[in-house]
Order: structure tokens, then C-alpha cells, then sequence
């Protein structure tokens, strides 16, 4: 069984004992922890959630405990149902409530389950909250109302019609350009709640055939969640022999965006957003935001389009922390997740799906021609295993010097930029290990550039324990 208890939100196995699962014991707490930290945080004693799920089997009974432990707690619950994680976050927002939590493990395969905390900007909380909801739930620092003032229960289903109403709204959103190009459109939901969302979305954009893969909402995942090449053989098949225009992929909880060509390429998770950017500045020039280990791609469009490009620490909410400080017309991370803040500050695959459409309507040209106008970047991930003993944060300074003639960015672990290639390495928060992204124009480039980072470390390691 494992629990991971991180400052952004809770994940875990199924069962267990408390405390090395997800267990109820520790739904419990740690909602409780959190309601406490925003009652502390705002000043208010009563309090307004909205909860939402994905289509995990063990979503209901979590719903049950959450919301329950809510209520406990003195906060009035808006239950959502199965939903969104974009859509919980925009009805904090439409509803003006203190917080939300999603009740989803992402990509994650069936056994995980997890709390995703948000603010009641609709956002995830950052680091230092995280710690005090961590610290609250360690200590047992939180306490249950009394009868006279435990919160209300209220069920409401309409939301994500309600998001996808706000969507068509948006301006770059070209419903008549997509209905005109009769685009037909493969979909695989992995049986979440994109099966419920996403053929919802099409018929609204005017898309009207639709090839139907993985859409009820039962929790049985098909294969591996992860919309990672590697798992969507299927919807590639698909594509091809439907005659589909494209395929669009979700995770169970709609945040991230993987997309098909109709040749049954991928088109690369990193350039889901490389191409919704190109789109939005082409018609609003502003700059852009992705983290440190996305592609270089979105950097090279957005200067071509004469405006900035800014990095972030990896992570939603230090994206979103960039977007705002640089007024970014839109960011996002390399993994399909597109954060459009003219409707919301959240990772949102139905805008995605919305603004790609119409991009590839107004570009007369087909999905995987559409591909073939972006740069050409390919990322390698690779990591090495360190001994327990091991100083990392030292072995990181001396790469630093080692490499001290390039550019190099420390907000996140160390990046060094080359001239058309760069290296990130991070180093884990629960393993002796260091991540290494490295990207280049060709996959022999990255994998190349990866094995000389491992080799520096490799030596530098070496050193340290022949001086020992």
C-alpha cells in the first residue's frame, strides 16, 4: 500500500492500514485538515466546498467520506457528481465558494485515489499552504462543529453543461468553423468522466459524428490512463480505419489533452500546446508560459510571434503563479495541459479541445499537415539511482560549474540551455534519484545529451567517494 502526502493534495492505494493507504481513516483527516486550514486562512467559521469526482470505482465511497467529513466540520457542500477537474474548478469559481476538492488520481491506474486541494480562486493551493494542511493533519489540528452548526448538503449535476456553456462563449471559439468543416472526430475516455463531458462538448461545437471509444463512466479503466503513445494503440487503429480528421485522448479527470492525426500519428502531448498558442497569438499576441522540462517548441512560436516566452518551476500552480506575474495569454505544461486564462487558471482539456478545432477549421489543412508547420523537438526522460548517502543537492552545484559557460536556470532543480538543445535534472523529493529531461531536434540527440549529464554524474559521484 502506498500514501504519498504531498503539498499538493493527498494520493494513495486503496486500503490498508491508515496512514500506508487511502484509507477512510485518512480521507477523513485530511479533509478535515484542509477545511480547518481555509476556515484559519479566510477568517470565516462556516464555510462553502464544491466536491466533485472522477469515475474511479472507490470515487463514491471517498465522495461519501469527504463530504461527510465536510459537513462535520461546519462547511456547506456542493456536490457536483462525477465531473471534471476543470469543471470543479470553474464552479468554485461560479459559485463564489471558500475552496473545492476533486476526489481524483489523475493518471494514475485503479487502485490510486487522491484529494486535489483548491483555493477559492478555483486554483490549487501552493507549497506553504500545503505544509499547514500537512501540519494540521499530523497534529490533529482541526475540530468538528456542533449540531447547532454542521454544513448543508446539496447535490447538483448541471455543471459541466454549465462549463461547456462558458466555452462556447469564448471568443476564439469559432462554433460555425468547426460545424463547416464536418469534422469527423474519434474520442477515447478512458470510461471516466470524459465520457460524459466530451461527446457533450462535440455536439456542441457542432461536431456531430463522433466515434465513441472508452465512454462510459464506470471506472474500468481500458488500459494504462496515461495518454502516453504507448497506451493509445487503439484510438490510433481507430482513427485510421474510421476515416476520422483526428482523435482527441483525455486522463479520468479531463485535464490533460493528447491528440491523434488522422494518418494515426501522434501529435505529441507537448505540442497540444504548442498548437493552441500558436492559434490564441495569432489572434491575441501576449506571452506565453510552460515549465522548465517543456518543449522549446512553445518558446521559438511565441518569439516568432514577437512576444516573450517565460519558464516556470514544474508544476500547475508555479505555471499559473508566472502566468499571472507575466500576463500570459496562455500556458500550460508539455504533459496536454492547456490553461487558457480568459475562462479559468486551471489545466482544461475541453478549452483545448474548443480552441484546437477551431485552429484546424481556420487552417484548411489536415490534423497531421497542421503537425508539420511546428519545430521539430523530441524529449528524452532518463533518471539515475543514487546511494542513500548521497549529498544531491551538491552533485547538482557541480554540474552547475561544470557547465557555469551556459545558460542556466535554478528554480527547479538545475536546466542548462544549449544552443538548440537543453537538460533539466531534478532531483526527487522521496528517492536518492535525479530526473533528466533533455531535449534536441532528434531523439539520438536527446538520448545523447541525457547519457553525458549521466556520465558528468557518474564522475562527480566517483570524485566525492574517492575524497571520502
Amino acid at each position: 500500500m502506498t500514501l504519498i502526502k504531498s503539498i499538493s493534495g493527498i494520493r494513495g492505494t486503496i486500503g490498508g492500514k491508515a496512514n500506508e493507504g487511502l484509507t477512510p481513516l485518512d480521507v477523513v483527516k485530511f479533509t478535515s485538515a484542509f477545511a480547518a486550514f481555509i476556515k484559519k486562512s479566510i477568517g470565516k467559521e462556516h464555510l462553502r466546498f464544491v466536491v466533485g469526482r472522477d469515475a474511479r470505482i472507490s470515487g463514491e465511497m471517498v465522495n461519501n467520506l469527504v463530504t461527510g467529513a465536510l459537513i462535520g466540520m461546519g462547511v456547506d457542500v456542493l456536490d457536483i457528481g462525477l465531473s471534471t477537474t476543470p469543471t470543479v474548478e470553474m464552479a468554485v469559481i461560479e459559485t463564489e465558494s471558500d475552496g473545492g476538492i476533486i476526489i481524483t488520481a489523475s493518471h494514475n491506474p485503479k487502485q490510486w485515489n487522491a484529494l486535489k486541494l483548491l483555493n477559492n480562486k478555483g486554483e490549487f493551493i501552493n507549497a506553504e499552504e500545503g505544509i499547514i494542511v500537512l501540519e494540521n493533519a499530523d497534529n490533529d489540528n482541526y475540530f468538528y462543529s456542533d449540531i447547532d452548526n454542521i454544513g448543508t448538503y446539496e447535490k447538483d449535476d448541471s455543471y459541466i453543461t454549465k462549463h461547456i456553456d462558458r466555452i462556447l462563449q469564448l471568443p476564439l471559439v469559432n462554433v460555425e468553423a468547426i460545424r463547416n468543416a464536418n469534422f469527423k472526430v474519434a474520442i477515447d475516455c478512458v470510461n471516466s468522466t470524459g465520457g460524459i463531458a466530451i461527446p457533450q462538448l462535440l455536439r456542441a461545437l457542432g461536431v456531430n459524428d463522433i466515434v465513441e471509444l472508452y465512454c462510459t463512466p464506470n471506472g474500468k479503466f481500458p488500459h494504462n490512463p496515461e495518454p502516453l503513445p504507448e497506451n493509445l494503440t487503439k484510438i490510433s487503429e481507430t482513427v485510421i480505419e474510421t476515416k476520422s480528421a483526428l482523435g482527441f485522448v483525455v486522463d479520468p479527470d479531463v485535464d490533460r489533452l493528447a491528440i491523434v492525426c488522422n494518418d494515426g500519428t501522434m501529435f505529441g502531448e507537448e505540442y497540444t500546446l504548442v498548437a493552441v498558442a500558436d492559434y490564441i497569438m495569432k489572434n491575441k499576441p501576449g506571452n506565453t508560459v510552460s515549465n522548465l522540462s517543456s518543449t522549446r517548441a512553445l518558446r521559438v512560436i511565441t518569439e516568432k510571434a514577437g512576444a516573450k516566452y517565460f519558464a516556470s518551476a514544474v508544476g500547475e500552480v508555479n505555471v499559473v503563479e508566472v502566468m499571472k506575474a507575466k500576463n500570459a495569454v496562455i500556458g500550460g505544461e508539455g504533459n496536454g495541459g492547456i490553461i487558457y486564462p480568459e475562462l479559468h487558471y486551471g489545466r482544461d482539456a475541453l478549452v483545448g479541445i474548443a480552441l484546437f478545432l477551431t485552429h484546424l477549421a481556420h487552417s484548411g489543412k489536415t490534423c497531421s499537415e497542421l503537425r508539420k508547420i511546428y519545430p521539430d523537438y523530441f524529449i528524452s526522460k532518463n533518471k539515475i539511482e543514487l546511494s542513500e548517502n548521497m549529498d544531491v543537492d551538491a552533485i547538482l552545484e557541480e554540474i552547475k560549474d561544470r557547465y557555469s559557460k551556459f545558460p542556466i536556470n535554478s528554480i527547479d532543480g538545475v536546466k542548462i540551455e544549449f544552443e538548440n538543445e537543453w537538460v533539466h535534472l531534478r532531483k526527487s523529493n522521496t528517492e536518492a534519484i535525479i530526473r533528466i529531461y533533455s531535449e534536441s531536434d532528434s531523439i539520438a540527440g536527446a538520448d545523447n545529451l541525457a547519457k553525458k549529464i549521466m556520465d558528468d554524474i557518474r564522475e562527480i559521484v566517483k570524485q566525492n567517494m574517492q575524497e571520502n
